[in-house]
């Protein structure tokens, strides 16, 4: 496993890579906002062998550099995925997404439905904004000048005890938020937590719903079945829209699946790039 950087007109993008290179197709991992790769990490290691892993860091995330006025849409992470590919010179990969990683995963599919051959969607909020009760008194406050009075911090405190309900085992969760926010209270900054927290309300997701019947990839849909922000309704909904996709509902996994039950995420994507 190996990490670098690349650099998109003057702002750093982190991955590192894992996994064998071999007959099968690299697989692109997406978080979601307020994350970092740090979420994949138990999800990697069980992937099959003969595949490329690809594990990035969003802007304004992880060890990226701060977004400072990048936008934060699911159409501008996807054009910096894009650019990731090109990079490490990869035509074609299975991309998996999670949360607003997934609208990101499937903003790529649409606009560069060449380069990407298959498409997992986690928990996804492809069909509209990350819903509102999540973290709703730290958005509150991202959204006013005291947001950034409070410093990053209280702000990070704000948000791990909000986002803890969305695994399904506690210690587990706080040591990932603790990974995911801890870059937001020392390099990346109070500034760049409160642009992610704004980005979760990015509509963005929402017009991408309405040009899911155009994705032609090889799709798999997977959510938990305890997600206490996004239901097993809008999961289905979402795998109906995508012609051809299947659904998975796993048992007792609530929002943050990759780390709840990563030994089902990986045989899901395994089964994905049988297919």
């Amino acid at each position: 496993m190996r990490g670098e950087f690349i650099d998109l007109e003057g702002r750093r993008l982190y991955y590192y890579a894992a996994g064998t290179r071999g007959i099968g197709e690299p697989v692109l991992f997406l978080h979601g906002a307020a994350a970092s790769s740090h979420l994949w990490n138990a999800v990697v290691p069980l992937m099959p062998a003969g595949h490329r892993l690809i594990v990035a860091d969003l802007l304004g995330c992880g060890r990226s550099d701060r977004a400072g006025d990048d936008a934060l849409t699911a159409a501008a992470h996807a054009g910096r995925a894009l650019a990731l590919l090109d990079d490490l010179r990869v035509d074609r990969a299975c991309v998996v997404g999670h949360a607003a990683g997934g609208a990101v995963a499937t903003a790529l599919a649409l606009a560069a439905p060449d380069r990407v051959s298959r498409l997992t969607l986690v928990s996804a909020t492809t069909l509209g904004a990350w819903p509102r009760r999540a973290a709703p008194a730290a958005r509150a406050l991202a959204a006013t000048p005291a947001g950034r009075l409070l410093g990053a911090p209280l702000l990070a405190g704000l948000v791990h005890g909000a986002l803890l309900r969305g695994f399904a085992d506690r210690e587990i969760g706080r040591h990932a938020l603790d990974q995911f926010l801890l870059p937001f209270t020392q390099r990346l900054g109070v500034d760049s937590l409160v642009a992610q927290l704004r980005a979760m309300s990015d509509v963005s997701g929402a017009a991408l719903g309405a040009r899911l019947g155009a994705l032609r990839q090889p799709t798999s849909v997977i959510w938990g079945a305890r997600d206490p922000w996004l239901s097993t309704a809008t999961g289905a909904r979402l795998a109906a829209a995508i012609p051809g996709a299947t659904f998975e509902v796993i048992p007792d996994a609530r929002h943050y699946t990759p780390l709840d039950a990563p030994e089902q995420i990986a045989a899901c994507i395994a089964a994905l790039l049988r297919r």
